[in-house]
C-alpha cells in the first residue's frame, strides 16, 4: 500500500479500519523505560477509541510492569524474545517460535507497530498473524500489507505515536504523559528506609545516571548545581539512582560540601517516583527519569548531551527546561532554570 507523503493519516487507509470490527489489539513496542511512557499518549488514545477490546502488550520481558502499572490502556502483556538487529536484548531463539505461535492462535483483529520507522518491526508484527496490520513506514522501504503511515523524520516521540494512532482512527486523548504511583509503590518507599526523614516540599532529586554512560553530565557539575541551588534555597539534596548507580551517586556526594542523602538503591522504579513526586524539583540526564517527571508534573531540568532534543525533550518547555551540554560548560544555565522551576513552582501541591 502507498505511503502518505507526510505524517499526516492517508485517509484511503483509515476507511478499511473504520468498517474492521476490533475486539482485540496487539501494540508491539520493545523499548525502555523512557521510550515505553513516551507511547502513553498513544495507549490511552488507543483505549478512548476502542473501550471494550482487549489491547495485548508485546515488549520486552521488563515491561510486564508497566504493563500492570498501565492497566487502565493494557489488559495482556506478551514478553518479546528478541532480533538480532534490535539491541535491547540478547535473543532468545527458543522462545521465538512460541511467541509467533501464541500471536497466531491468539487470532488479533489489529496488530499496531509503535515500535519505530518500520524497516525490521514490520515484518515482526506481519507475523503476528493479525486480521490487519498498521504502524509507520519508511516511504522508499519495503512494506508488508496493512495500513502504513510516512515515518516522521522529526518531531517529538509522543506526538509521533500519537498521529499514527489518530491516523488509523483512534481519537484524540490528550498528549500529557503519565505515571501512576500506587500505593504498593509508597509501601516499598517506605520499608526501604531510603526517605526517613525528609518531609514532602523540604527537597529536589538529582539524578546523575542514564543507561547510557556517555549520556551522563560529570559528576562534579551535578555536585556544583547541587551545592549553589542549596545555599540559596535551603532544600536539602537527594540523589536518586538504580542499585548499579550507587557508585554514581557517590561520586557526586563526594564532590559536594553540602550533605546529601544518597537514596540510590534496589527499589522499583515506582517506588524511586513515589520519592520524586514529594519533591520541588529534579535536575537529570536525558533518560527514562526525566519522562517519569513529565508523568508526575515534577518540574525538571533535563541535561542533554548525545540524544535529539527536538525528540526525546518533555513537551511541556514552561515546567521541564531542557538544554544541551555535552561539555559540563552550562552550570550557571542550569543554576538559573532551577532557579526560576522553583520560584514559579513555589505554591504547587505536591501529590
Amino acid at each position: 500500500m502507498a505511503l502518505s507523503e507526510t505524517p499526516a493519516p492517508n485517509i484511503s487507509c483509515m476507511l478499511p479500519l473504520q468498517r474492521l470490527e476490533i475486539r482485540k489489539l496487539a501494540v508491539f513496542r520493545a523499548l525502555q523505560l523512557g521510550d515505553m511512557l513516551c507511547a502513553v499518549p498513544a495507549l490511552r488514545a488507543l483505549r478512548a477509541w476502542l473501550p471494550d477490546a482487549c489491547i495485548t502488550l508485546v515488549g520486552l520481558p521488563w515491561a510486564a510492569q508497566f504493563a500492570a502499572r498501565f492497566h487502565a490502556y493494557i489488559d495482556n502483556f506478551v514478553a518479546f524474545p528478541g532480533h538480532p538487529q534490535f539491541p535491547e536484548q540478547p535473543v532468545r531463539k527458543e522462545q521465538s517460535l512460541d511467541l509467533y505461535r501464541e500471536m497466531a492462535m491468539s487470532r488479533f483483529d489489529l496488530a499496531v507497530q509503535l515500535h519505530g520507522s518500520g524497516e525490521v518491526s514490520n515484518g515482526i508484527v506481519a507475523a503476528f498473524g493479525a486480521r490487519a496490520v498498521a504502524g509507520h513506514a519508511m516511504r522508499d522501504g519495503d512494506t508488508p500489507p496493512g495500513f502504513f503511515i510516512g515515518y516522521p523524520e522529526s518531531g517529538p516521540e509522543p506526538l509521533r505515536l500519537l498521529n499514527l494512532v489518530n491516523g488509523i482512527g483512534a481519537p484524540p486523548a490528550g498528549t500529557h504523559l503519565e505515571f501512576p504511583v500506587t500505593a504498593e509503590d509508597e509501601a516499598e518507599l517506605r520499608d526501604s528506609g531510603v526517605a526517613a526523614g525528609l518531609a514532602p516540599g523540604s527537597y529536589l532529586c538529582i539524578h546523575p545516571g542514564a543507561r547510557l554512560r556517555s549520556k551522563c553530565w560529570a559528576p562534579q557539575r551535578f555536585a556544583e548545581v547541587a551545592d549553589r541551588i542549596a545555599d540559596e534555597s535551603g532544600l536539602r539534596i537527594v540523589l536518586t539512582g538504580s542499585g548499579q548507580e550507587i557508585g554514581l551517586t557517590a561520586a557526586v556526594a563526594a564532590h559536594m560540601r553540602h550533605a546529601a542523602v544518597n537514596a540510590a538503591a534496589p527499589i522499583s522504579i515506582g517506588a524511586m517516583a513515589a520519592l520524586m513526586r514529594k519533591g520541588r524539583l529534579l535536575i537529570s540526564n536525558d533518560t527514562g527519569v526525566s519522562h517519569i517527571a513529565a508523568g508526575l508534573r515534577l518540574p525538571s531540568v533535563v541535561i542533554f548531551t548525545i540524544a535529539d532534543m527536538g525528540r526525546w525533550a518533555p513537551l511541556d518547555q514552561g515546567l521541564h527546561r531542557c538544554l544541551r551540554d555535552p561539555g559540563g560548560e552550562q552550570v550557571d544555565a542550569v543554576v538559573e532554570h532551577a532557579r526560576a522551576l522553583l520560584r514559579e513552582h513555589a505554591h504547587d501541591g505536591l501529590a
